[in-house]
């Protein structure tokens, strides 16, 4: 397969997380100056590759068996690869084409136009964000693993020059189609605002996370409930109307994991209306969400009991609802 590392600038650092950091090529072509913080990111995985510049937003990735996207193939030309190159890697990746990598095409195709009247903004990160690092960001790398948080996310900090930004916290980058769109920090000093969100109406976090091959779709109140179950965050105890259309869009079965709190009861509600199925585990005492069954049950158990109690009889569901209740008052 083709070694994309030996086209990356000389100068660069591995992250423990994964990406291979170099400065960007991509940023004079999209109008920002040079790159020299070493912003570009390109992480290997089993079938390929992905490029995320953390400075203009670019974003390109490449798949064995499939076809170069533009993208792929302006950002090879960027890295100085040549042209009968990437030709000959096309050649090669369409002699690996799969029935797996054929089905999944067609569903991306169908998925696409199903989705054709969704749009958001790109929305650049801002410029003095950098990525998060284990060594240089120890106390916020240790509080994903306190929240069972997938690593490898592009998780980022603002840069603090004493004045500005100098509580503690993580900037999550938001995506729609692998295009930033929006952010939220995560304050980790206990104080209050403890949350910052910028993105846009209708917006739903964890699109990006699903997999054409599951059969559901788990939609969660919280940005670290979908990110430890590769679930969806609709952010509030309610589900608005466009935000409705882009789940539904997504084409698997619904299931509705409410916070056990009262705002959950809200969600309940909204989710009968949606005629979309509800699963109320009854988790040991202390678990109020999915990220903490995942905290303390693991990921797989999680996911057991999720499917396990899900509904999609009203009736089931408000009896549910109403043994949460009590449980709430005891």
């Amino acid at each position: 397969m083709f070694d994309i590392i030996s086209f990356l600038p000389s100068t660069r650092k591995t992250t423990n997380s994964g990406w291979i950091m170099s400065n960007a090529v991509c940023c004079v072509h999209n109008g920002e100056s040079q790159d020299i913080r070493g912003r570009g990111g390109v992480k290997i995985n089993n079938d390929g590759w992905s490029y995320h510049c953390f400075n203009c937003g670019y974003t390109a990735s490449f798949i064995l068996g499939r076809n170069l996207s533009i993208k792929a193939r302006n950002l090879l030309t960027w890295f100085n690869v040549p042209q009968e190159e990437i030709e000959r890697i096309n050649l090669e990746s369409m002699r690996h084409r799969s029935i797996d990598g054929i089905i999944y095409d067609r569903e991306k195709r169908q998925v696409a136009d199903t989705l054709a009247g969704v749009r958001f903004k790109e929305f650049p990160l801002p410029k003095d964000s950098v990525l998060l690092d284990e060594e240089e960001h120890p106390m916020q790398f240790a509080y994903l693993l306190h929240r069972n948080a997938p690593t490898d996310y592009p998780y980022m900090v603002r840069s603090t020059d004493g004045v500005h930004w100098t509580r503690p916290h993580i900037l999550i980058p938001f995506t729609y189609d692998n295009v930033i769109v929006g952010n939220t920090t995560r304050f980790l000093d206990g104080k209050q605002p403890v949350w910052l969100n910028d993105f846009q109406p209708g917006y739903v976090f964890g699109t990006d996370l699903q997999k054409h091959k599951w059969q559901y779709t788990i939609v969660t109140e919280g940005i670290f409930d979908a990110l430890s179950i590769d679930g969806l965050a609709v952010m509030h105890n309610t589900v608005s109307d466009a935000q409705a259309r882009l789940i539904r869009n997504i084409g698997k079965e619904i299931i509705v994991v409410p916070d056990q709190d009262k705002a959950g009861l809200t969600l309940i509600d909204r989710a009968v209306e949606l005629r979309w199925a509800v699963s109320i585990p009854e988790w040991p005492k202390g678990i109020k969400d999915v990220n903490d069954a995942v905290c303390k049950l693991g990921k797989v158990a999680t996911l057991l009991t999720i499917i396990q109690t899900k509904e999609t009889s009203k009736i089931k569901i408000e009896i549910g609802k109403q043994r949460l209740v009590k449980r709430l008052r005891s």
